[in-house]
């Protein structure tokens, strides 16, 4: 059975063998045609020598997380701080019971001292009645220098400054309530003291003051520190418990 197969594929290289030597026509043949250009061709990539293109590899974005879309970033505005100040006090007015030093450069009939009368006027040689309630020691000066140009002095040169100031009360629950002496920057708690200090039964976190502002009677409940002013009336209030 082996030796059969043997001889089958010797019979068989040998009539290949033939077939090359013979020229025949087979595609083993040395005679064969040539195969056909287009069958061979290797592409222009794959050529010897050949310049391979780079191709570009489609880039696959990838997915982004969305973010909240936040508002722009201004600059904080500065706050406002709060600030706490005491009313504002208008300039001293004068009023009854104020002694005024009243001094004309070169007059010596002129320059003495004047007290405020019940009517709010000085009255001067000369020159009369003069209002001063309500009106600063400046204003004064102004108006008695205008009086004197008026016939009397032909270039007045006038100073005014207070030589006394009207007096002050404090009432209710201090130890002597009544009418004392303005003492300059004087505040509700030196007036308590000047009155001989709180009763054991004195509101001490309500005090009260009541000042003639022009012309009117101003109320204010006031701290112990606060100043008090010539012709102020001071109230302590009566505790119940």
């Amino acid at each position: 059975m082996r030796s059969s197969r043997f001889v089958v594929l010797a019979l068989a290289a040998v009539a290949l063998a033939g077939c090359m030597q013979s020229g025949g026509s087979g595609p083993f043949s040395r005679n064969a045609p040539p195969l056909m250009q287009s069958e061979f061709v290797l592409p222009a990539m794959l050529r010897p020598g050949a310049v391979r293109a780079t191709v570009a590899r489609p880039v696959i974005a990838q997915p982004v997380e969305a973010q909240p879309l936040m508002p722009p970033q201004l600059a904080p505005e500065p706050v406002a701080q709060p600030v706490i100040l005491e009313p504002e006090e208008p300039g001293y007015g004068l009023d009854s019971g104020d002694r005024l030093r009243v001094v004309v450069f070169g007059q010596e009939g002129l320059s003495a001292s004047y007290s405020v009368d019940t009517g709010g006027n000085i009255t001067m040689p000369l020159i009369g009645a003069v209002a001063a309630r309500g009106h600063s020691p400046a204003q004064l000066q102004a108006a008695i220098a205008a009086k004197l140009r008026q016939g009397f002095v032909r270039e007045p040169h006038v100073a005014v400054e207070i030589e006394t100031y009207r007096p002050f009360f404090i009432l209710g629950e201090v130890t002597l309530p009544g009418q004392y002496p303005y003492v300059a920057n004087m505040t509700v708690e030196t007036a308590v003291a000047i009155a001989g200090g709180f009763t054991p039964r004195a509101q001490k976190r309500r005090i009260e003051i009541s000042r003639q502002v022009g012309g009117l009677t101003e109320k204010r409940v006031v701290s112990p520190n606060y100043p008090v002013r010539p012709g102020d009336t001071v109230q302590v209030a009566e505790r119940w418990f």
